[in-house]
């Protein structure tokens, strides 16, 4: 009986001892960033989410875990302001990865939010970089996901080129159509030839998204193109099938948002993990070694039933 306890307890034991190892050897994914990765408030059942909250899903838990500080309405500036980078440095340890996304709001004109690409939004960049290699942590710069921004043919050939910024406000709340200045030549134009020009997906951040690239390659950091990813995938699935990825109802088809929402900026619960199994891939091409506990995904599958 007596060597019955003893083997009872020295398993006890082994197994006490795998769980600290464990945990002192779980690595730690950050993300500072947007509402776009945001974490939501699920209280009221808002099938909106961040991609950062379904990242999780495509990796083991027991050796990696997410951990997201994405907030909604963030720049690197306001970030840092807050204090809430002060926050995330606190928790890195050696080993660790910080994937750095932001340029949404860094457009913004408001002075607590607004930076500049090649001055003041690169140098917020560097400094999240260089801090996070000072805790012997790993920085993956990220630029913007694309929004749904799709225009006619006509349209997107004299819409501003990259290095000029398109003003998106009225992509978060309303259908997107676009601004052109010639909209009615076009639509003139469309109605002599009597054709109706396809649309094309045209992004809205300008330099914003050259910047991380830049910075990246200046100071030897792991990068991500979360644009030319999202892009692809929004343009595969086309103007009409982008939808799907958006919060994007009409009035009375979510119980949670009765009167509708038009929103071709943030994503619902099938869109979060479109999105996040493409980051989970290309994370792990970038950096090899997280391949190794990279996972199906099935894990979540009741959450992505949801939508």
């Amino acid at each position: 009986m007596m060597k019955k306890i003893g083997r009872w307890l020295m398993l006890a034991v082994m197994f006490c001892v795998v769980c600290a190892f464990q945990a002192d050897h779980v690595t730690t994914i950050f993300i500072i960033g947007d509402s776009t990765a945001a974490q939501k408030d699920l209280s009221t059942g808002s099938p909106e989410r961040g991609w950062g909250m379904a990242l999780q899903c495509y990796f083991d838990s027991i050796f990696v875990r997410v951990d997201n500080h994405a907030v909604n309405g963030r720049s690197y500036k306001s970030f840092i302001n807050e204090k809430r980078w002060d926050k995330v440095l606190s928790l890195i340890k050696p080993g660790d990865y910080v994937i750095i996304q932001f340029g949404h709001n860094d457009e913004k004109p408001k002075a607590d939010r607004h930076t500049d690409p090649g001055s003041t939004f690169d140098y917020n960049l560097a400094k999240f970089v260089r801090e996070t290699r000072e805790k012997g942590g790993i920085p993956i710069l990220m630029n913007a996901v694309v929004r749904r921004n799709w225009l006619p043919a006509d349209q997107a050939q004299s819409a501003k080129p990259v290095g000029q910024k398109i003003d998106d406000e009225n992509l978060r709340n309303t259908v997107a159509t676009g601004k052109a200045a010639s909209a009615a030549k076009a639509k003139r134009k469309r109605k002599e030839t009597a054709v109706e020009l396809p649309h094309v997906l045209v992004d809205t951040h300008g330099l914003y998204i050259v910047a991380p690239r830049d910075v990246a390659q200046r100071m030897n950091v792991h990068f991500v193109d979360a644009n030319r990813i999202t892009h692809q995938l929004e343009d595969s699935l086309g103007e009409e099938g982008s939808k799907k990825l958006h919060m994007i109802y009409a009035p009375g088809e979510h119980p949670a948002i009765p009167q509708g929402r038009q929103d071709n900026t943030h994503y619902n619960i099938y869109g979060a993990h479109m999105v996040a199994q493409r980051l989970a891939d290309a994370l792990c091409k970038e950096i090899p070694l997280l391949s190794r506990y990279r996972t199906s995904g099935d894990v979540c599958n009741l959450e992505k039933a949801k939508h």
